[in-house]
């Protein structure tokens, strides 16, 4: 199989008599019900309980190829409870950080298992892709969730010219040195989910990991030099967590700076619905950041730093600030009422929707099918790479 071409089919073109048999091909594939397997980490339930990035993103996926017509199977774990079919190997999540890779690999061998027969495999584990080569007429794609990173480049440069690689944002695309990126995809969200708040709590909220990439301690910095009380949401399990929260966050704590726990659903849509803004300082390129599009369905303005898929996500003075450095965080705090609200909905609903999220994917694994499958041509060179704008 060759390098995936990255982009989208475009309307079908005239072909010469020879090539019929290929164009009535692709054009029944393009039209006919797929058979979707989706095969999710072992780490956490879809959707998670409480965070949870990825496990939303699939949760989304699911539903959205499901409500599509697709024929969805999720394998996931025991207490997953989003509303597919599902396969799993464990009864309940084996819990981020606490399993190793002897439970991916049983989960992933169970999954690969359950799948024979179907059309396509999405799969959003590290094992899954590589123990595909087992299945070498299955059409496997993969999505990467973190950074190309030392720890990871070489396990996508080893798949690259077998299985379409995913990115999740033109960002994280451009740091995949010598890796065949087949499509960047933004996440979505089923707008519906998440209600407008009107905002006006008089605070602003961060969300997230209690981790110093993510810089809650910075929230809290940024936050009482703008004078905007601010309300902290953040996991906090692992030892490391706990740790960081003790050296560096706790003794930012205050009456203006409050520390809730990690939220569940309902509480996250209150806090981002009345909060005049979501401050997001990270400091590192995190590759998407899905915490930024669900404060924006809610109507709330981002304030973020300006690594990773940042901006791309948020439009500078629209919907938010991106911003450089500490300075830049606080002036941008000030300004946070010019941002209106109406537009930050609209960002999401016009670029960040489960809709165009499954459309978007549908096209990359109806190309893996039609790889799999003798005489498909492939799509001309030169269309628009997948992604919002």
């Amino acid at each position: 199989m060759q390098p995936f071409s990255g982009v989208l089919p475009g309307p079908p073109a005239a072909m010469p008599s020879s090539h019929q048999a290929s164009a009535e091909h692709r054009v029944g594939l393009d039209n006919r019900r797929l058979r979707i397997a989706i095969v999710a980490p072992p780490w956490l339930p879809v959707p998670p309980p409480a965070y949870g990035g990825t496990e939303n993103v699939l949760d989304g996926l699911a539903r959205g190829l499901d409500a599509a017509g697709h024929e969805v199977l999720l394998c996931t774990v025991g207490d997953s409870t989003c509303p597919v079919p599902s396969s799993s190997v464990f009864e309940h999540a084996v819990g981020v950080g606490a399993g190793s890779g002897v439970d991916e690999i049983r989960h992933v061998i169970h999954a690969y298992d359950a799948i024979r027969g179907f059309d396509v495999v999405h799969d959003h584990t590290l094992i899954g892709p590589l123990y595909s080569a087992a299945f070498p007429s299955l059409p496997v794609v993969t999505t990467n969730h973190g950074p190309f990173n030392a720890e990871l480049i070489d396990l996508y440069r080893a798949i690259a010219g077998r299985i379409p690689i995913i990115a999740i944002s033109h960002d994280q695309a451009a740091s995949a040195v010598g890796v065949q990126i087949a499509a960047v995809i933004h996440h979505g969200v089923n707008v519906a989910d998440f209600p407008v708040g009107t905002g006006g709590g008089g605070y602003a909220v961060f969300l997230g990991r209690m981790h110093p990439t993510k810089a809650p301690h910075l929230a809290a910095q940024i936050a009482r030099a703008a004078g905007m009380p601010l309300v902290i949401a953040a996991k906090m399990r692992e030892p490391e967590e706990r740790a960081y929260f003790e050296a560096t966050v706790r003794p930012l704590l205050g009456a203006d700076v409050t520390y809730v726990g990690e939220v569940d659903r309902q509480a996250k849509l209150d806090l981002l619905g009345g909060a005049d803004c979501l401050l997001n300082p990270i400091v590192w390129p995190e590759p998407f950041g899905m915490v930024m599009i669900e404060a924006l369905a809610c109507g709330t303005p981002v304030v973020s730093s300006d690594y990773g898929a940042a901006p791309e996500i948020v439009e500078d003075g629209v919907v938010g600030f991106v911003r450089h450095g500490r300075s830049g965080l606080v002036d941008a705090l000030g300004r946070i009422h010019e941002i209106d609200r109406a537009a930050c909905r609209a960002r999401v609903e016009e670029h960040f929707s489960v809709d165009r999220m499954v459309a978007q994917h549908v096209a990359v694994y109806e190309m893996a099918v039609g790889e799999r499958a003798p005489g498909v041509l492939r799509p001309p060179a030169g269309m628009a790479v997948l992604g919002a704008a």
